[in-house]
């Protein structure tokens, strides 16, 4: 039913995930687990792109940028959670070739967008503490629009390539995938095609999408630390650290378990750990991102219970209204 006859070989039309286990009891309670961790993620991230778009306050460049990472979030974890959720709930674990590549595709634009953008979330904070009198300028509302959409139109731009190439390719046996979702390297292993032009383009692709931001990002918060260290004052040092730890904190989550996942030498254990890490940067970061941002950022949270006091005190006003009339 999979498979269709293509000259001597039989050709896969479905792919089968093998997810994170197939024990019905443990079953239940990941489905559980992460319809929750949707949930708070959509929920978060909406909120956040809700608080930026309705308060003043919050119309600076920082928050331009977590309004974008968390548009990127909520489309990020819809890419990887419905179908994982749906295959806990059903046991139907099969997919599509043209699904997983479609799955891949997205995957892949928005993974690399996230990378561009935590590296501009990084020059803009580069620029406030270590080149305040020039920041009003570099980080004009043209200039910012500029670097988000960029990075939005890079990472679909490389995707895109790398998925076209993938299309290309003809798939003939196995079609077992030991991952939760169709990430590039399991999916590849199973085709019985030449993959040396596909592997060779995408890690030059790779190199552009992650390296590079990444080396960006980690040159602007050694920047950073210096100009930090050399503020006399220990409450100066606090509150500059301050403007910048919420961001820090998403960049070592995302790139700590992504490094983990595809640059470190695999052995044996690291192997078998490689879904788990896996579950950190497509799951776990874009539920980090509104967790984060709205416990440890102070505008955020004003921004919070300011629409929580005027939502309670508008409730109450009507329902004095209505005891009145």
């Amino acid at each position: 039913w999979g498979t269709e006859k293509w000259g001597n070989q039989t050709l896969i039309r479905e792919f089968i995930l093998l997810g994170l286990g197939n024990i019905p009891e443990v079953q239940v309670f990941l489905f559980l687990l992460f319809l929750a961790i949707y949930i708070v993620t959509v929920a978060g991230n909406i909120l956040i792109i809700a608080l930026v778009m309705a308060n003043r306050r919050l119309h600076t460049p920082m928050y331009f940028f977590l309004w974008n990472l968390s548009c990127l979030e909520t489309c990020y974890s819809s890419t990887i959670l419905p179908r994982m959720l749906a295959s806990l709930l059903t046991g139907n674990r099969t997919i599509s070739v043209s699904g997983c590549i479609t799955q891949l595709h997205f995957f892949g634009f928005l993974a690399a967008t996230e990378c561009y953008l935590l590296a501009a979330m990084s020059y803009d904070r580069y620029l406030a503490i270590c080149k305040p009198l020039q920041y009003a300028i570099c980080m004009n509302g043209r200039n910012c629009l500029w670097l988000a959409s960029g990075s939005w139109i890079s990472g679909f731009l490389g995707s895109t390539i790398m998925t076209f190439l993938v299309s290309k390719l003809t798939f003939c046996g196995p079609n077992e995938i030991d991952h939760f979702f169709c990430d590039f390297t399991p999916m590849i292993k199973l085709s019985c095609s030449d993959i040396s032009l596909t592997n060779l383009v995408t890690l030059i692709l790779s190199a552009m999408e992650t390296l590079i931001p990444f080396l960006l990002t980690m040159t602007s918060y050694v920047c950073i630390m210096v100009t930090i260290l050399r503020i006399p004052s220990m409450s100066g040092r606090q509150k500059a650290f301050s403007t910048c730890s919420s961001h820090l904190a998403m960049v070592t989550i995302f790139y700590g378990t992504v490094i983990i996942v595809y640059v470190m030498p695999k052995n044996s254990t690291l192997r078998e750990l490689n879904k788990v890490f896996s579950v950190f940067y497509t799951v776990l970061t874009p539920l980090a991102n509104p967790l984060i941002y709205s416990l440890r950022n102070r505008a955020v949270k004003e921004a919070l219970r300011k629409v929580l006091e005027k939502s309670i005190f508008s409730h109450s006003w009507r329902k004095q209204r209505m005891k009145n009339s």
